[in-house]
């Protein structure tokens, strides 16, 4: 890893944790923890109140991700799930919930006090079929072939390394197994000095891929049916998009 990569890292490491303590001080005995201060295209809105209701106030409050990737994922009763960047354990224990107790939810994330506040929430939603793992999206610390659904909310576009994500997202992925995914990308015509001057790296866009880029890369990892459709935009040329994408499974 070069050093600018190194400091890319540090510096979205250094965010999220800043997020984490202040969601996890925020809170009182007779008040709610404010949720982090991000614009209407992030956050915890993107979510159905019902959705929200069901979980710890901290869970909703660090919500930073442009989509709801467990409303596209498709979840299936007995799945094993991985959700990418987990954060403070939101689309982790919604996810929970709709694969139900023969299923699991796996959240993998780099930093420590985001996994404090996840295993935290779990505590407090009473969520038996999680786990949290410590280690970054670029080296998943899972078996190959163990995995039917890999989620994430706003993460890749964080990543130094995205073909390595793929890669390791591909390698963990059953035969047949699938993603979905909502993330941050770019119209093809942005160069990524253009994609730089709409926001910064840690703030999900100046690291964002273009829609042929995604693709590209998802396809070179060895993913098929690759899907990419915007949702909402969140910059001039930059869009929250859903991502599917299939490992083929052995022709028989």
């Amino acid at each position: 890893m070069t050093e600018q990569s190194t400091d890319l890292r540090e510096t979205v490491r250094m965010r999220y944790a800043a997020a984490a303590v202040q969601v996890s001080e925020g809170g009182t005995a007779c008040c709610r923890p404010q949720p982090v201060e991000v614009d209407e295209n992030f956050g915890s809105t993107l979510y159905a109140a019902d959705e929200r209701d069901a979980l710890p106030a901290e869970a909703v409050a660090a919500s930073l991700g442009c989509g709801n990737p467990t409303a596209v994922a498709e979840l299936c009763e007995g799945d094993r799930v991985l959700d990418l960047g987990s954060g403070g354990g939101i689309d982790v224990l919604l996810s929970a919930r709709r694969v139900g107790p023969t299923g699991k939810a796996y959240g993998l994330d780099m930093t420590d006090e985001m996994l404090q506040l996840a295993l935290g929430n779990a505590r407090k939603a009473g969520a038996t079929n999680v786990e949290f793992l410590k280690g970054t999206i670029e080296s998943i610390p899972l078996p190959a072939d163990t995995i039917d659904v890999v989620i994430s909310n706003c993460v890749i576009n964080l990543s130094v390394d995205k073909p390595a994500v793929f890669a390791e997202t591909f390698r963990v992925l059953r035969p047949g197994g699938r993603i979905g995914v909502s993330d941050v990308v770019a119209d093809d015509t942005l160069t990524p000095e253009q994609r730089a001057e709409r926001g910064d790296y840690a703030g999900c866009i100046a690291g964002a891929l273009s829609f042929a880029e995604y693709r590209q890369g998802l396809e070179t990892a060895g993913f098929t049916d690759v899907e990419i459709t915007p949702t909402h935009p969140v910059a001039d040329g930059m869009h929250s998009a859903i991502v599917h994408a299939t490992k083929p499974a052995p022709a028989q």
